[in-house]
């Protein structure tokens, strides 16, 4: 049980870098993911689809690919407004998980007007994931992937990470 905690909440990455980063690979590498996550994962496509597509709304570009971040499972880049979900996390089957997590980050962009900021979330982590952000020391950041980790694992974390978006991104 513990193993398969350990795999749910493996590294998923935020970046704040101000370079700019260009994969002209990606396009083709991305179409050919797509399909595999049909087949791979047909019972949670549909909610990943649909935060993608929601995310896209958002103004952010969702690239499955591998992220700029070596042993990233997802990655955003404020700057650019892209996330990278690594292919890997559709064998792992925890694709759901990872863009919502990426999807917590997209809200908080949004909620800062374009600077990454908390939400101000009053949600309590599972002690489970308490260790994936405890780590940083930097309070800031611990306190962004504190919010991201916490809607990633509660039980209605898709429904909460669509009216996240929703409501701090201004979707309708």
């Amino acid at each position: 049980m513990f193993q398969l905690l350990l795999t749910y909440f493996s590294l998923i990455s935020l970046s704040f870098d101000e370079e700019s980063l260009n994969y002209p690979s990606m396009i083709a590498y991305q179409q050919v993911e797509n399909n595999r996550i049909i087949a791979q994962n047909s019972d949670k496509n549909e909610q990943f689809d649909r935060l993608k597509q929601e995310l896209e709304k958002a103004g952010f570009e969702v690239i499955i690919a591998l992220p700029p971040k070596r042993g990233a499972y997802g990655l955003l880049q404020v700057t650019t407004r892209k996330i990278w979900i690594n292919p890997v996390v559709f064998d792992l089957h925890i694709a759901l998980p990872t863009i919502i997590h990426e999807s917590v980050h997209a809200s908080q962009v949004c909620a800062g007007n374009g600077e990454i900021t908390t939400l101000g979330l009053t949600l309590e982590p599972i002690n489970q994931a308490r260790p994936f952000f405890q780590g940083y020391t930097d309070t800031h950041r611990k306190d962004l992937e504190r919010e991201a980790y916490t809607v990633q694992t509660q039980p209605n974390s898709f429904e909460l990470a669509l009216s996240l978006l929703k409501e701090n991104c201004q979707l309708n």
